[in-house]
């Protein structure tokens, strides 16, 4: 018998928050974990390590925000290299995973959950860090060849 996996950290990385989102342990639903404010590159990066620590986090994926037209601008370039950088810090596999509409996807959300017009500092990032953690999610599924039940969890 094996243990299941562990979770999985999305993050949505702006100038001045860090919005957080974790996988179940099965990793197919995401749920919402609250805003890091920013407080430079070392502290940054010495928060999200504790986070990983106390959750136990086993791969993170990091919101990539590519222009609509598919060019990758200075923010792209930005969230590449604190992804390179979270790797370094952590140990773990950090992904890239596309957000393009997610703050717009995550404000409609919001609206639609009742919240004011103007949410929260710190929802939009918290829920766009949703966003990404969940389409990496489905996509990752859809790539995952079926798997064969085991034995052990066939009854006779």
């Amino acid at each position: 018998m094996h243990s299941p996996p562990s979770c999985i950290l999305g993050v949505d990385l702006g100038s001045k928050r860090i919005g957080l989102a974790v996988s179940d342990r099965e990793a197919r639903i995401a749920f919402p974990a609250g805003v890091l404010e920013r407080r430079g590159p070392a502290k940054d990066m010495a928060r999200l390590r504790a986070i990983v620590a106390e959750r136990g986090i086993c791969e993170i994926v990091v919101g990539l925000p590519i222009h609509m037209n598919g060019r990758r601008g200075p923010e792209a370039l930005a969230a590449g290299e604190f992804a390179r950088r979270l790797s370094e810090a952590t140990g773990l596999t950090v992904a890239l995973q596309d957000e393009r509409w997610t703050s717009r996807e995550a404000e409609r959300a919001l609206r639609e959950m009742g919240h004011r017009r103007e949410p929260k500092p710190g929802r939009v990032d918290e829920m766009a860090a949703t966003l990404i953690l969940s389409t990496y999610l489905e996509r990752r599924q859809r790539e995952l060849p079926a798997r064969e039940p085991s034995d052990e969890n066939t009854q006779q």
